[in-house]
């Protein structure tokens, strides 16, 4: 249930569309998918098993492997989203376990618009679409090679420095966490808090609501989310903290921080500077605030 709608939707298409039945495993509070709830979920015409590698909005890193040895072993197909993980996590296929992994290429400074779908030697897989020969009858349409080429450049780029970078990004992070929840009551971390992508910081603000802090945040200069980035501007919570337990008055107050290459202390230190008083000023105005 906390799939990007990249593999959501695509599952809800399937079962209205097609015919397929598709069985939603849990989370618990973190965000984490249990290995063996995977297992248990397996049926005799189970085809394909499909888990994030990691959260897009609040950063959890699922146990990949552990569930690729569960499909293996049960001899099924499995694919995992890995966009977030790309340029920073292990993408080593068969360490993972996984059949199919797909990526795209700005997640990692590359050109939008362009990614790759990984398939192991051997997988069945109809094309998306026909018309051609294209990347071996798999996808018909001329190939966009200048793309190509900046994405696989891109990500050798990010994999050169993903070490170093990693620890100066997860260091910046780790003070927007502790900064943020010792500052500011009533905040609550969302996702693992340790098992989580390096440059994520996400959190959820009781008695707020989460677009008043990007707006009051966006005129400030700092660049922010409620969520994910291809669901903002949504009346309803979030699909991945109400899977995760949270009440929908409290997600509606969520906001995700992330980090990249170019950030720095300053940065963490400014964002520390207008975001305490934005909450204060907000809850100032909100009745659920004066109520409590």
């Amino acid at each position: 249930p906390i799939e990007h709608h990249a593999v959501g939707h695509t599952c809800e298409q399937l079962e209205k569309h097609f015919g397929f039945e598709v069985t939603y495993v849990p989370v618990d509070e973190h965000g984490l998918v249990d290995p063996d709830d995977v297992g248990r979920a397996i049926r005799d015409d189970t085809v394909l098993i499909s888990i994030m590698y990691a959260n897009n909005e609040v950063g959890t890193i699922e146990p990949i492997a552990e569930i690729g040895k569960i499909a293996k072993e049960k001899g099924i197909l499995f694919h995992t989203d890995a966009v977030q993980a790309g340029g920073t996590l292990d993408l080593n296929v068969d360490e993972l376990n996984v059949d199919l992994l797909s990526l795209s290429a700005h997640k990692f400074y590359g050109p939008k618009g362009v990614g790759v779908l990984y398939v192991r030697d051997g997988t069945p897989l109809l094309p998306t679409q026909t018309g051609g020969g294209h990347e071996r009858n798999r996808r018909a349409g001329t190939e966009n090679v200048p793309y190509i080429v900046g994405l696989a450049t891109a990500l050798r780029l990010a994999y050169d420095h993903a070490e170093s970078n990693n620890q100066r990004i997860a260091a910046l992070r780790d003070r927007f966490i502790d900064e943020i929840t010792a500052e500011i009551p009533d905040v609550q971390l969302t996702g693992h808090p340790t098992n989580r992508l390096p440059n994520n910081a996400s959190f959820v603000f009781k008695y707020v609501e989460g677009e008043a802090i990007l707006l009051n945040l966006d005129l400030a200069g700092v660049c922010a989310s409620s969520g994910s980035a291809c669901t903002t501007g949504e009346a309803e919570p979030s699909h991945v903290l109400t899977a995760m337990g949270i009440p929908p008055e409290i997600a509606h107050g969520s906001l995700r921080l992330t980090l990249g290459r170019e950030n720095t202390d300053a940065d963490v230190d400014y964002v520390m500077s207008v975001l305490p008083g934005i909450v204060e000023k907000l809850r100032m105005m909100s009745p659920l605030y004066a109520a409590q």
